[in-house]
């Protein structure tokens, strides 16, 4: 039996894909960029779709020819410049339902999605989510819903990299909310309950919540992390709860770049109520996921990777800044600035170039800033930053005696965008 996997490139869709490949069956992954993972899992058939481009039942009839289940791992914690709850969570999946129910033999639809009780925190993630939900549980077609808690593994992404790059901070444990519930289940248990609901040990019409055992707190949790990551115990900073709104303003603003940061506003709100199992809904509890992760010892990349997720951003921010400021402070005088050239090129030439320069410094600092063009700019910035260590030297070589040293600072810029761009995917 087909199996049609959205979301495939994601981290609980790629360990989804997996155990579903190793039970046997044939799965088709579907993604919006799915170059790596097609690369790393050749064995699965690979579409690349975005689901914002599927919200009418026509454009789902051709994906689900002979696919005899649709495992629904994509999703989106808050809108941003590459996501849109409303199109990916709502009507991309009202439209599936559709074309489902048009099939002569509906294929049955698994759909991961989130325990119902963090709908108090009014979040448009979780709006989205019910709202799918409540027609999938309507509509009469053979379903699941499998709605895990705070999903962990040996990969990490989103919150629980951020989890990770808590527990890693030298010295201290910054917490906010530390006493919050944190409940956990692997990704392997999420990923077997759905080859479970595939190959029937699930029934069909089951609304469940998976849950491991036991709850621990926040502080629990980032303390277990940081053994795992070898690293002895620190003491708690325990932060006010309103330092957490200036970094998800921060955070939002970001996401209107395109970045995905776990600080967003709807993270931090869910945060605030805890994830806990729902007592009102059946619960398939799922063993401890820390005694998995202990038997997945860290590495050294591991910690180079918590280390380095918070720097990331920071990374990104002085690139940004170095260029917009080296670009706009000849411009306070470039007719001064131009004539650092000397007598090597025409005064109106030296100005011409000052001044493209100086705009060009400004377009890359702002371009990095978008996530869809960061890697652009940055290859853009290595490019610019060689011909002017080139241009320098051919036009001007004494300006490597500078004192001021405006070519040596051009080897740390290249070093920190190389730094940069090796850090820079997201999954």
């Amino acid at each position: 039996m087909t199996i049609l996997v959205l979301g495939a490139t994601g981290f609980i869709g790629q360990q989804v894909l997996l155990s579903l490949r190793a039970s046997g069956h044939p799965v088709i992954g579907l993604g919006r960029d799915t170059r790596q993972a097609s690369a790393r899992y050749p064995a699965a058939t690979w579409i690349a779709r975005d689901l914002r481009t599927l919200r009418q039942a026509a454009d789902w009839q051709p994906l689900l020819e002979d696919v005899t289940a649709v495992v629904n791992c994509a999703g989106a914690l808050q809108d941003g410049l590459r996501d849109d709850l409303v199109a990916v969570q709502r009507d991309a999946m009202l439209a599936l339902q559709q074309a489902v129910a048009m099939r002569a033999t509906p294929p049955l639809l698994i759909q991961i999605s989130a325990p119902e009780n963090l709908a108090s925190a009014a979040t448009a993630f979780m709006t989205t989510k019910l709202e799918a939900d409540r027609a999938l549980a309507a509509s009469g077609l053979p379903h699941v819903i499998l709605r895990p808690t705070v999903v962990v593994g040996r990969n990490a992404y989103g919150g629980t990299a951020l989890l990770r790059a808590i527990a890693s901070f030298p010295a201290v444990l910054p917490l906010v909310d530390a006493e919050s519930p944190m409940n956990t289940v692997h990704v392997h248990d999420v990923a077997q309950a759905v080859v479970d609901a595939v190959e029937g040990r699930i029934a069909p019409g089951s609304d469940l919540v998976l849950a491991g055992q036991p709850t621990r707190s926040v502080e629990e949790m980032a303390r277990f992390y940081r053994r795992w990551l070898g690293l002895a115990d620190a003491p708690v900073i325990r932060l006010p709860s309103g330092l957490a709104r200036p970094l998800s303003l921060a955070a939002d603003l970001a996401g209107r770049l395109g970045w995905r940061s776990p600080l967003r506003s709807t993270a931090i709100r869910i945060s605030g109520i805890g994830v806990a199992p729902e007592r009102a809904r059946p619960t398939l509890t799922a063993p401890d996921p820390t005694l998995r992760l202990a038997t997945e010892p860290a590495a050294v990349q591991d910690l180079w990777f918590a280390r380095l997720y918070l720097l990331k951003p920071l990374m990104i921010l002085t690139l940004s800044l170095f260029w917009i400021i080296s670009g706009l402070v000849p411009l306070l005088d470039p007719v001064t600035t131009s004539l650092r050239f000397g007598a090597s090129m025409a005064a109106g030439m030296a100005l011409s170039v000052t001044i493209l320069t100086s705009l060009l410094d400004i377009a890359l600092g702002l371009a990095i800033l978008v996530q869809p063009w960061a890697k652009r700019a940055m290859l853009g910035m290595i490019v610019v930053s060689l011909g002017y260590l080139a241009g320098g030297t051919l036009i001007e070589p004494t300006l490597w005696l500078d004192p001021l040293g405006p070519l040596v600072k051009v080897l740390p810029s290249i070093l920190l965008t190389l730094a940069t761009l090796a850090i820079l995917e997201e999954r």
